[in-house]
């Protein structure tokens, strides 16, 4: 079905959960990123008759409101790999954390940024206390002056790696490896309303929202911009948001209460027929198991010394960095 499935590793880390032996086909659309719209992209075509699986209740009442059917509340990817890696036990266990983790507002394959890096690399320094992580998005990270930004300020910087773009390239730890990270870290923060804030949020992260908000190239005026953003949640846009209140909010936008047994999430999704993997095997794709063209094998797409080599996007040739070198 839809390749925006695998983004992340999602279809990965369900079927871990389900401990099946591959990674198969879900029948329908899983809900990629936190979203305060209808849960997906704007404009996505979805195939008559086929559910929408998403991760709370608010999307689904806006797709309502605009006239789209047939969703179905599973909890977020991200609530199953919190459940994977023994969330509460973690907790219990109270491991070290020190700084601050930074996730920049990003573009995308057909979207870039409009703002300043550096500006917000001022904000930050005259805000956080103790080291910071910078974690920037493949779109963003493969730019070297958008990384010298971050570099020259003595910041750590680095890139959980590709989301995956039509079955290719998908980086499958992409969400273990963010999980890491944030339970390594005191603080998260952004510019922009964002997955990683609620991720954050939901591992005990002290959260908050300051800096130059940035904004996409030809952002979609359905989506109310930063505007509603602050008129929806104005108790998370500060620098730092009370706990009691990030943590509710992470509960409800991330559907961590409301995730599926194991033989519901295989029934819902549609994989009564998958193969069970071994106990402690993780699922493999294979040539059969994904929709249209298989697994990637493309070596360029890989992180080397934290460095992102080469991606796959829409474009046939190589990719290019802003100073018109290969990347």
């Amino acid at each position: 079905m839809h390749h925006s499935n695998h983004f992340y590793g999602h279809a990965h880390i369900l079927a871990r959960y389900a401990r099946l032996a591959e990674v198969p086909r879900i029948w329908g659309y899983v809900q990629h990123g936190w979203n305060i719209h209808d849960g997906y992209a704007v404009g996505t075509v979805f195939a008559p008759g086929f559910p929408k699986y998403i991760w709370s209740e608010a999307p689904g009442r806006r797709g309502w409101s605009v006239g789209l059917r047939n969703y179905q509340v599973i909890g977020s990817p991200w609530a199953y790999l919190l459940n994977l890696e023994r969330q509460e036990e973690w907790e219990h266990a109270q491991h070290p954390r020190e700084g601050t983790i930074v996730y920049p507002f990003h573009g995308w394959e057909q979207q870039n940024i409009v703002g300043s890096h550096d500006g917000y690399v001022e904000e930050i320094k005259a805000t956080e206390d103790g080291p910071v992580t910078i974690c920037l998005y493949w779109n963003e990270y493969r730019v070297p002056e958008v990384r010298r930004s971050y570099e020259r300020a003595g910041f750590r910087v680095i890139s959980h790696g590709y989301r995956g773009h039509m079955w290719q390239g998908t980086d499958a730890d992409f969400l273990d490896k963010q999980l890491a990270e944030l339970r390594a870290h005191r603080r998260v923060v952004s510019n922009r309303l964002g997955s990683a804030l609620f991720y954050g949020a939901s591992v005990g992260c002290e959260i908050g929202v300051y800096g130059d908000p940035m904004i996409l190239e030809a952002e979609r005026a359905v989506l109310g911009g930063m505007g509603r953003q602050k008129r929806l949640w104005p108790e998370l846009h500060q620098p730092a948001v009370p706990q009691d209140i990030a943590s509710e909010l992470a509960r409800v936008e991330l559907g961590t209460d409301l995730i599926l047994s194991r033989p519901e999430l295989i029934e819902t999704l549609g994989w009564r027929h998958a193969r069970r993997a071994e106990v402690g095997v993780p699922p493999v794709e294979t040539q059969g198991s994904l929709a249209e063209g298989g697994p990637s094998t493309d070596q360029d797409t890989q992180m080397r010394d934290g460095r992102l080599e080469r991606l796959p996007t829409d474009d046939s040739g190589p990719l290019m960095d802003q100073d018109g070198d290969t990347a």
